[in-house]
Order: C-alpha cells, then sequence, then structure tokens
C-alpha cells in the first residue's frame, strides 16, 4: 500500500505543481495547440468494478506504466479531473459512470538522467579513468529527495559520451556529506574492469575520520556484516544477514574527548565507516543518523576519503592518489591532532 506519503513525497508534489504552473503559462502564451503537443492526456470512465473506489486506483487501473505514487502526485498537483471538475485528492471516491481525464508527466526519475553543468574537481584525467575529489554536500547518484544537482549530471554534461555507460561510468559512491576521491570508467572496458577490481576488493581505499570517544587501541579491526537496519529504513546496521564488511582503524591522536582516526575499507558497504564506528560507540562527528553531533566546526559527517589506489584499466600499473581535507575538516582535524598529543 502507498496511501501515506513518503517524507520525500511533498517535494516530488512541489516540484510537479511548478511543473503544471510553467505549463498553464506557456499555454497562455501559446495557445491549446502548444500544450497540445507538449503533454498527453488520458481519459477513461469509471466502470462498475471501481464504483466506490479511491481516485489513484481508478487513475491505476488506465495508467498502469507509473507507480501509484507518482500518480498521486500528479492528482495533489491538479493534473486530474472528475466529470470536468479539478481533483486534488487521490482518496476521493469515485462512482461508475464518472468520466475521468488525467495530464501525464514524466516522472523526477526519468527526468534525471539530464546533463547538467556542475563544478567537480577533477584530480586525474586520461582516455580510460576520471578521478574526482567529491564535494561534501553533492549526491553521486540521483535518488528519491536528489533528482538533479549529482555527480552523475555533472559527468553527462562534462563528458556526453559517459551517457552510453552505466550510471555514466561511476563505479563506486561517497555518501552526500563525505568529502573525498573516487574514481570514474571513461570507456565501458574500464568500467568493467574497475567493477571487478572492487568487488575482488584490490582498490585501496582510505578515509580520515573523527569520532567521538577516546579508544584506548592503537589499532583495531572491524569485522562485521551489515545490512538495512530492520528497525529504521534509513539506516543501515551490523546484521546477521548482512553482507560481510571489515574495516581497519588506526588511532591518529585522541584529546578532549574526541579521536583523529584512519580507517581503510576492505569492502565497500554502504555507511560501513560510520556502522563499524558507531557499533564501536565512537560515533562520527556530525553524524546525527549514527549517533553523533556538531563539534569541532563540523556541522557534517566527519570523513573524508583521503587516499585512492588501483591498478590502471588499460596500463596495467598501480596508480594512487592523495586528496588533502577541505577545511572545515583540517580545522576540526588539527583541533584534535595538532593541539595536544594523547
Amino acid at each position: 500500500m502507498v496511501d501515506d506519503p513518503r517524507p520525500e513525497d511533498d517535494a516530488i508534489a512541489a516540484a510537479i505543481a511548478a511543473a503544471a504552473a510553467a505549463a498553464d503559462a506557456a499555454a497562455d502564451a501559446d495557445g491549446d495547440d502548444a500544450e497540445d503537443a507538449a503533454v498527453e492526456r488520458r481519459e477513461s470512465t469509471v466502470g462498475a468494478a471501481l464504483h466506490g473506489e479511491r481516485l489513484d486506483k481508478a487513475v491505476v487501473a488506465f495508467v498502469p506504466e507509473f507507480s501509484r505514487n507518482h500518480l498521486q502526485q500528479l492528482i495533489k498537483a491538479g493534473w486530474a479531473k472528475v466529470d470536468g471538475v479539478a481533483v486534488v485528492s487521490p482518496a476521493q471516491r469515485v462512482r461508475a459512470g464518472q468520466r475521468i481525464a488525467v495530464t501525464l508527466q514524466p516522472t523526477e526519475e526519468s527526468r534525471a538522467y539530464r546533463a547538467e553543468a556542475l563544478p567537480i574537481a577533477v584530480v586525474h584525467e586520461d582516455d580510460d579513468v576520471l578521478v574526482i575529489d567529491k564535494a561534501a554536500g553533492m549526491v553521486v547518484h540521483p535518488a528519491a529527495g536528489n533528482w538533479s544537482g549529482t555527480l552523475l549530471n555533472a559527468l553527462l554534461a562534462r563528458d556526453p559520451a559517459s551517457a552510453a555507460l552505466p550510471r555514466a561510468g561511476i563505479v563506486h559512491r561517497l555518501d552526500k556529506d563525505t568529502s573525498g576521491l573516487m574514481v570514474v570508467g571513461r570507456t565501458l572496458a574500464a568500467v568493467t574492469a574497475l567493477t571487478r577490481a572492487i568487488a575482488a576488493r584490490e582498490v585501496q581505499r582510505r578515509y580520515l575520520a573523527i569520532a567521538h570517544g577516546t579508544p584506548a587501541e592503537a589499532r583495531w579491526s572491524v569485522e562485521a556484516p551489515i545490512g538495512r537496519d530492520p528497525k529504521m529504513r534509513t539506516r543501515m546496521a551490523i546484521v546477521a544477514s548482512g553482507k560481510p564488511a571489515r574495516t581497519d582503524v588506526e588511532r591518529v591522536a585522541a584529546r578532549g574527548g574526541f579521536a583523529a582516526l584512519r580507517c581503510t575499507l576492505h569492502s565497500g558497504r554502504t555507511h560501513q565507516i560510520r556502522v563499524h564506528l558507531s557499533a564501536r560507540g565512537l560515533p562520527l562527528v556530525g553524524d546525527r543518523l549514527y549517533g553523533g553531533a556538531p563539534a569541532l566546526g563540523m556541522q557534517r559527517q566527519a570523513l573524508h576519503a583521503t587516499t585512492l589506489a588501483f591498478v590502471h584499466p588499460r596500463s596495467g600499473e598501480r596508480v594512487s592518489f592523495e586528496s588533502a581535507p577541505p577545511g572545515d575538516f583540517a580545522h576540526a582535524w588539527a583541533e584534535v591532532v595538532v593541539a595536544g598529543p594523547d
């Protein structure tokens, strides 16, 4: 059932409403013929089988290629009429014999794969790979709530040929608020080779992290499976049914209830470092989702991908790249590492 809207639905509905206003304005300027050419209208008469059902369910019956959730947003934005009268409640009941008309709009997801001229910091570029220093705050791949402004959109604008590649060549991700290095394939052969190398754990990825707490050990490993948190679907957690995951951790310094850490991934599960450190009682500074809190000037999670090394898919040589942390992270790191000893 999708009767209860998800949090991001209001934003989607607002975007669709804005599109509706733009379409109305265009129609006023160019006439009905221009509007007719730009959209698709679909109509149906309510049959006996749907008498008394919700409007959104009735619309699904003759617009089956769209999800019920998307059709609910169209209704809320005013794109549906019953017997010529606009209806904005998906839950309104319909009667047999009523005529329903819907003006269809593409889903936000279908619009996601479009080029956007967004700034990205390129560390290395050749015919096969692109190494990027991703800024904190940039989403890597379009998803609910983030259908534009992503790294994928930026890649499509920077290199139109990437449109022919799976996910525009993206072979791994960083969380939105994690900064640092990523590698992107520029050819299908490179994407395939990099994907296999990541699966075989042959790509080295090291991170700097700042956590709450004072770890007693200088070095340790966390090896625990990670999967979706059964109690909160927006989180990941250590669960027996999860995928194997290992993180090696080194304490660089600890001071004032904070620890500067160096983490090495041996797998690449969603939120892996965040989950593994939180499970050890060391949530990242700024990581509210896993028990951290803003501190040391950090409002985002204090995690930076500082080292990336892999075998180049064409030359076969091992290449390595380093990234200095951005200002907010560097300042917080210095407060823990430079200001005093462990």
